[in-house]
């Protein structure tokens, strides 16, 4: 029987980053004071351009930021009701926690099926490996049939369904997405999004970075907008949608099409209001 003084309250959200900053190299400030909560069952969406951060912040909650030379200096980061601070990767991956890196990252020279068992490899026992791998060929139907090719391969599209499944190996309570849409065609986006609304309908919550502020606000509950390394906006996802800085910055409705073209100063100052 589980200690109930212990678990956290059912509103509590299940990813909780508060006032975190991470320095790499211990010279170079990548973020400062970014807070973000997940609510449980939710989808959150975490939008910004290159070098916002993004990748930052999910390394600094995987526990991947030593291996990129980064380091917490300040903040803490919660999961489920516990503290993540000190703990490495695979101890995070067995907490209920699974992240879906940019550009895929499969395994080339392996088959589908074998990726998917790397994923799998803190399954408890034989039986619950094949269950996990019946789950997973059941979402991904295209990777069942492809399950004894080589994943390097398959398109875009299927790799990147190979990831998200063998992310899903593990059974997690919280999934983090980190670009999925980079690089696909509009109609495997689509799909795409799809998977993510089946994969939280199941009960997982999800943590989607995203360029694709369309896709990303069009299918969360909640976003927040990462500049500089500081959380910019945030606020109901059909809220943020609304919102003319970030039409015109994320999502075109603007006279800036590209949120390159728009000056830096200028949209500090207005986010800074």
């Amino acid at each position: 029987m589980p200690d109930l003084a212990a678990l956290p309250p059912a509103d509590a959200p299940i990813l909780a980053v508060q006032n975190l900053e991470v320095v790499y190299s211990e010279v170079i400030l990548v973020l400062r004071g970014v807070s973000i909560a997940v609510a449980r069952g939710s989808i959150v969406a975490l939008l910004g351009a290159n070098g916002a951060g993004k990748t930052t912040a999910l390394r600094a909650i995987t526990g991947l930021l030593p291996i990129h030379r980064g380091r917490i200096t300040k903040g803490t980061i919660t999961f489920d009701g516990a503290s993540l601070q000190g703990a490495d990767a695979p101890a995070i991956v067995s907490r209920g926690l699974a992240q879906v890196m940019e550009g895929r990252r499969v395994f080339a020279d392996l088959t589908v099926e074998e990726n998917l068992r790397a994923g799998g490899y803190r399954c408890p026992s034989r039986a619950a490996l094949r269950a996990s791998l019946d789950r997973v060929y059941e979402l991904f139907p295209r990777v069942a049939e492809r399950r004894r090719q080589l994943a390097g391969y398959l398109s875009g599209g299927e790799q990147q369904m190979v990831a998200i499944g063998r992310a899903l190996m593990s059974s997690p309570k919280l999934l983090l997405l980190d670009e999925p849409s980079l690089g696909l065609a509009p109609a495997i986006v689509d799909q795409v999004r799809d998977l993510i609304l089946t994969i939280q309908s199941g009960g997982t919550s999800v943590l989607l970075v995203e360029q694709n502020a369309a896709m990303a606000l069009g299918i969360a509950t909640y976003g927040y907008v990462l500049e500089n390394g500081k959380i910019v906006r945030d606020g109901p996802a059909a809220e943020l949608s609304r919102d003319k800085d970030v039409q015109e910055f994320y999502l075109g409705g603007g006279e800036h099409r590209s949120y390159r073209d728009v000056k830096t100063y200028r949209r500090k100052k207005r986010w800074s209001a």
